[in-house]
């Protein structure tokens, strides 16, 4: 009889599992909002996915029909097994907390194989599957990652329809496995907690690990973002496969992917315009773009091109500083217009009120994405640009009613606070900050410092810049909601990586977890 002093009990969502006291390998609470917004996720994934099988099996009976195939919607159960609905894959379960949540909350669920190569992990699974009984959907696996996804490939008639790889730091080793075991149509769920690598910090680390070089940037975090998105396409294309992100979110210590993986030799061949080297200053940060290549379509074909570059000259236009070059980075969009639509009108549902606890986050969060201009990647940072040039800070909303006065579009990244999206180019942004710096001058002692900010202010301004506050720049997301999350405890982060030494006592007997693969749950 085990001791309830060696095991904790958790409650979230639907879900109660226990954990051994002893460790923290088992459960990171931080993570609850990725694990809620994977379980949104699959559930507006879980009815497109059922309504694309009901208008295939229709078109089959029907195929001389040319008529729009209408279906009508279908309430899918949650908690019983719906013999066409989704194969889900947790590689890396440790307790089985989000595989037993998506059992008991997401609908239209086939079967959930909870995988973990670590004896002591999957015997604590299994405790928390039959205690929550959900052993008619969830199946343990005791395999190393790698294998169970090469096994599905190879051994199978069918694949998953959902992969979740959740490993604590890069993903990478996975990836092919993953993208090769899911079904046409499938959706990959990532999550990178190496952000140090991914924001620059390591950049010959991140090439060696993703194949991309990272910058340290204002906009790192969403470079992250889309060095994942490109190292993903890389090994699709490899496949004869291309992916499509439904979302891409940067949140606290982490990144979140969600893309959906279809075959198509042909679609490969445009993911190249999709993709771009990235050169940033040295002195004032401005990032430049230049695609690894172009394709124009006609009627009847594709034509793809190669580009000519570098698209600056050896110093900056602005500062008179050489370039950093990283990437090559996908510069293609982070989310799915249509499905990010169907999941914020989800979780304004009273079922998601209720569902989740961090569902106000998730709003404030999506909300903001929905906002974002979806064809400008990266972004500026407003107290980036004011202390290159040493001056003071300028409100948010002066910057963003400048630009639009001046007739250009801007919005926020749900990336940073303080950030700027924006159409407009390099030079004008530059002349609001020329502009804001006649009402407050920047001391001669800091020019004299500053080689940056002496050339850059020395230029004259080519656009009438007026901070007029008669052009509502507010967003709609700042409706009380929670848009950037403040680290609410102390050593907020992935939690400690499992070891191959860690033992936990186990229905009085001592087990020995054999690896250092570990969920970041």
């Amino acid at each position: 009889m085990e001791s309830s002093s060696e095991f904790t009990e958790i409650r979230e969502g639907k879900a109660k599992i226990r954990v051994p006291s002893s460790s923290k390998v088992f459960y990171n609470p931080v993570q609850e909002f990725n694990r809620d917004l994977s379980i949104a996720v699959l559930s507006v994934f879980s009815e497109i996915h059922h309504s694309e099988k009901q208008k295939t099996r229709k078109r089959q009976r029907s195929p001389n029909e040319n008529n729009t195939i209408e279906i009508e919607p279908v309430k899918l159960e949650i908690g019983t097994q719906t013999e066409s609905g989704l194969e889900i894959l947790e590689a890396l379960a440790a307790t089985g907390l989000r595989a037993i949540r998506y059992a008991l909350e997401v609908p239209g669920v086939k079967q959930i194989y909870a995988n973990d190569i670590s004896k002591t992990a999957v015997q604590i699974m299994n405790q928390n599957i039959e205690e929550n009984n959900v052993k008619n959907l969830v199946t343990s696996t005791l395999y190393d990652a790698a294998h169970v996804m090469r096994k599905r490939q190879f051994e199978s008639e069918t694949k998953f329809d959902v992969v979740d790889l959740d490993p604590y730091g890069c993903p990478t080793n996975l990836l092919d496995p993953a993208i090769c075991s899911l079904a046409d149509n499938g959706l990959l769920l990532v999550t990178c907690t190496d952000m140090a690598v991914l924001a620059g910090n390591t950049p010959e680390s991140c090439y060696a690990k993703y194949g991309s070089i990272s910058l340290r940037s204002p906009a790192c975090h969403e470079m992250a973002l889309r060095i994942v998105l490109h190292t993903i396409t890389n090994v699709c294309t490899r496949y004869g496969r291309y992916m499509e992100p439904l979302l891409s979110i940067s949140a606290d210590f982490y990144i979140r992917v969600f893309v959906v993986i279809r075959t198509s030799p042909f679609m490969c061949k445009s993911m190249s315009s999709k993709m771009s080297t990235v050169y940033k200053c040295r002195g004032c940060n401005m990032t430049t773009l230049l695609p690894l290549g172009s394709a124009k379509s006609d009627s009847k074909n594709m034509k793809f091109n190669l580009l000519s570059g570098p698209p600056v000259d050896k110093k900056c236009e602005h500062c008179g500083f050489p370039h950093l070059v990283g990437g090559p980075i996908w510069t293609g969009p982070l989310y799915n217009t249509e499905f990010l639509s169907k999941l914020c009108n989800y979780i304004k549902t009273e079922e998601a009120e209720k569902k989740f606890k961090t569902v106000r986050r998730m709003r404030g969060m999506l909300g903001m994405m929905q906002e974002e201009l979806q064809d400008i990647p990266l972004y500026y940072t407003v107290p980036s640009l004011t202390n290159t040039v040493h001056c003071e800070a300028m409100p948010l909303r002066y910057f963003f009613s400048a630009l639009v006065g001046a007739g250009y579009r801007v919005s926020s990244s749900h990336c940073a606070q303080n950030s700027v999206k924006t159409d407009a180019p390099q030079s004008v942004v530059w002349d609001v900050i020329r502009t804001w710096v006649q009402t407050h001058p920047v001391s001669e002692k800091r020019l004299q410092d500053s080689v940056a900010a002496r050339t850059i202010l020395s230029k004259q301004s080519t656009t009438e810049i007026i901070f007029d506050k008669k052009y509502n720049t507010i967003p709609k997301s700042l409706q009380g909601l929670v848009r950037y999350q403040q680290n609410p405890a102390p050593y907020w982060g992935p939690g400690t990586k499992g070891n191959s030494k860690q033992k936990v006592i186990l229905s009085a007997t001592e087990v020995e977890c054999e690896t250092d693969i570990k969920c970041s749950e």
